[in-house]
């Protein structure tokens, strides 16, 4: 029997229907909630069986078994919890919350309800990410020590500075928006969580540009073009813009491993390059999808060489970011039907939040480190666990 799906916020990553709209093959989309008239008139052509509506509490009534919360990031943390209260089960696309209260609350209700709670970090699921988490665990660099992220976001003004993600009111940071996803990955490849972080950043570019207005009824593909360059030329910007368009980002994590993270968002070209240094070598990619490379260094070299062995970036089916949109869902229908353990981790979604809101802080202030806040272990007990309670010491010996 299919899983009834609900939509909460039919925007750009709606886009996901693809995949768990399935009828007769384990899911289908029954209902779909949104403010905007436009997206719900999307919602209508696109998905014509499925019941339409503005109201959260009709579509938590309507029988849906779970929601995928794909809002503008602001919303995520109220309407998931309002979902897991009801005894809904939760997607909830990246990042987790805007606020650490709210990503820490969202954990606290998933454990309270027992809802089941899963977060859209679908890198986790993207083949340059896989393969270089496989070379660090089959022990080709040995122990990892540090990481660097350099990513370059050559659709930054089309994507981040003409709607709400210019806001910090709805996203805290594009630090944080955009990099929930690179801090995650960093830290799964680290196998570490961030303890500290400082940071720099500047409206650099687009706080300067006067050419501003409300694109509220339309959508990004209305007005994104490779054509719009250089970034200084772009017009109808977002009337607010007060997050950065360019960030740095230092971290010290568990285990006294070093990491750093840069972002800048009026680069020509689009792509991540993380390299990943360890005791008996280094990886570094080049390229971030199929057709790519990842290039590993393990023996010593005078001065620049060639990489010692170069492994490609596997091939992926014809789904979203590479094929991790199709894996992404598969594994959330799955831990839905039966749950389970995921590669994804609200516990490390959190992690990731919590690093990208404190280095927002810093770099807002005087960038001097901030602490990371430690989980309450319970919780992270109960995520490490499948999100099943685990039993006291005592009954277990018992029994």
């Amino acid at each position: 029997m299919d899983l009834n799906i609900g939509i909460i916020g039919f925007g750009a990553r709606a886009s996901l229907r693809k995949e768990v709209h399935r009828p007769g093959e384990g899911s289908r989309v029954t209902a779909v909630c949104d403010p905007s008239e436009r997206a719900r008139d999307d919602a209508r052509r696109l998905l014509p069986e499925a019941f339409i509506t503005d109201s959260l509490d009709e579509l938590l009534a309507s029988g849906v078994d779970a929601v995928m919360v794909l809002t503008p990031d602001h919303a995520h943390a109220a309407i998931s919890i309002r979902a897991l209260e009801a005894g809904v089960a939760v997607f909830c696309e990246k990042p987790l919350a805007i606020e650490l209260s709210d990503a820490d609350a969202m954990l606290e209700t998933a454990r309270r309800t027992g809802s089941r709670l899963y977060i859209g970090h679908n890198m986790r699921h993207m083949p340059v990410v896989t393969l270089m988490r496989r070379l660090i665990q089959q022990g080709r660099i040995g122990q990892v020590k540090a990481i660097w992220c350099r990513h370059f976001v050559g659709h930054g003004g089309d994507f981040y500075f003409k709607d709400w993600h210019a806001d910090r009111t709805r996203t805290t940071s594009l630090l944080l928006q955009k990099g929930a996803h690179d801090i995650d990955v960093i830290h799964w490849l680290a196998g570490a969580y961030t303890q500290k972080v400082a940071a720099m950043g500047e409206l650099s570019v687009y706080g300067d540009i006067d050419d501003r207005r409300d694109r509220s009824d339309e959508r990004m593909p209305d007005w994104f073009s490779v054509d719009n360059w250089p970034p200084t030329a772009l017009t109808g910007l977002h009337p607010t813009i007060d997050v950065e368009d360019i960030s740095m980002v230092n971290m010290r994590l568990d285990g006294g491993i070093l990491a750093s993270y840069q972002q800048c968002h009026f680069t020509p070209d689009y792509w991540r390059n993380y390299t990943v240094i360890g005791t008996e070598g280094r990886i570094e990619n080049f390229g971030d999808t199929s057709g790519g490379v990842v290039k590993l260094w393990n023996r010593r070299h005078r001065g620049y060489s060639e990489a010692d062995e170069v492994f490609p970036i596997e091939s992926a089916p014809d789904a979203g970011h590479d094929g991790a949109d199709a894996l992404l869902v598969a594994e959330f229908l799955r831990f839905v039907r039966d749950g389970g353990l995921t590669e994804t981790s609200p516990v490390a979604a959190r992690e990731a939040v919590a690093a990208g809101i404190l280095a927002t802080q810093s770099l807002r202030g005087d960038g001097s480190a901030i602490e990371v806040p430690e989980l309450d272990p319970a919780l992270i007990a109960y995520f490490e666990n499948g999100q099943v309670e685990t039993e006291p010491a005592s009954l277990t010996a018992a029994g």
